[in-house]
C-alpha cells in the first residue's frame, strides 16, 4: 500500500503529513502567521488538527518551527521529535547565523528577505514547559523517537548544526539538507552553516537507500539527483559569501 503523504503548506514552505496508525506526523510547522492557513488546508483534505500525534522537526529555523509553539498550546497531546540541539534555539526564538550563502543568487534571495521584513528571522519562543513533551533524537531516546514517527532518523548536518532527516520507507523527509528550485541551484540549499558536514550529510542521505527526498522547499525529486550534483559539494564549489564580521542573512 503507497504511503500516503499530503503538504499542508505551500511550495515556499512544505508541511508534510504522513498517515501512521493512530493519525498524522507532522514534518516541520512553518512560518509564525501561516498556522492558520495550514489548519485550513487540512481540513480541506479531511485532516483535523487534533489527528496530528507528532511534530517532526527537521531544525530550528523560523519557517520550520514558526508557530510550532502556538501548535502546542492549542492540542496538549502532541508530542515532538527533534534534536537536542534545536532546543537552545526554540528558546532564543530566532535563527543562529553561522555560516553564509552557498551562491550569489542565494544571497540575492536573502537581501530580498531582508527587504521583506524577514531578515531577523525571529519567531515566537518555545515556553519552557513544553520541553517535558519533547523525544529527543539522541542515542538513549532514539528507539522512543523512531517509534513515535514510524521511521529512521538520520543526522544530517551542515545547513544548521541541529538538522535531522526522517526516512519512511524508501522516502526521505530531508528539512534542508537539499533543496529544489529557485533560489537554489544543483539541490544544494541557499544557506550552509558547515560546507564539510552538508557535504558529509549529502552521503548520508545517498547511502540511506532511500529512492525520493521530500524537501522542506519545493517538489520532491529523486535520490539520483544528489548523485549528479554532488561535485558542486566540493569546499572549492560551494563559496560562503558572508564571511566573519559581514552583514548576515539567514534562511
Amino acid at each position: 500500500m503507497q504511503m500516503k503523504i499530503i503538504n499542508v503548506g505551500s511550495r515556499v514552505m512544505n508541511t508534510w503529513l504522513y498517515a501512521v496508525s493512530d493519525g498524522w506526523v507532522m514534518v516541520d510547522t512553518g512560518y509564525p502567521e501561516s498556522m492558520a492557513r495550514v489548519i485550513h488546508r487540512m481540513k480541506r483534505v479531511g485532516i483535523l488538527p487534533e489527528e496530528v500525534k507528532v511534530i517532526f522537526l527537521t531544525h530550528a529555523h523560523d519557517d520550520h518551527a514558526g508557530f510550532l509553539n502556538a501548535w502546542l498550546t492549542r492540542y496538549p497531546h502532541v508530542k515532538v521529535v527533534a534534536s537536542e540541539k534545536s532546543l537552545a534555539v526554540l528558546l532564543r526564538g530566532q535563527n543562529p547565523f553561522d555560516g553564509g550563502c552557498s551562491s550569489i543568487l542565494a544571497w540575492m534571495f536573502c537581501q530580498v528577505m531582508k527587504l521583506a521584513g524577514k531578515g531577523e528571522h525571529r519567531f515566537p519562543t518555545l515556553e519552557w514547559q513544553f520541553l517535558e513533551r519533547f523525544v529527543l533524537a539522541e542515542k538513549q531516546h532514539m528507539s522512543e523517537a523512531e517509534a513515535l514517527v514510524s521511521g529512521r532518523i538520520l543526522e544530517t548536518p551542515g545547513h544548521t548544526a541541529d538538522s535531522l532527516s526522517l526516512m519512511v520507507d524508501d522516502l526521505v523527509f530531508c528539512g534542508d539538507a537539499a533543496m529544489n528550485g529557485l533560489p537554489s541551484l544543483r539541490r544544494v540549499t541557499i544557506w550552509i552553516e558547515n560546507v564539510e558536514d552538508f557535504a558529509h550529510s549529502w552521503k548520508t542521505l545517498i547511502t540511506s537507500g532511500a529512492a525520493v527526498l521530500y524537501p522542506g522547499h519545493g517538489r520532491p525529486f529523486k535520490m539520483a539527483d544528489l548523485v549528479r550534483f554532488q561535485s558542486a559539494l566540493g569546499k572549492n564549489q560551494v563559496v560562503l559569501l558572508v564571511k566573519e564580521g559581514d552583514e548576515k542573512w539567514n534562511t
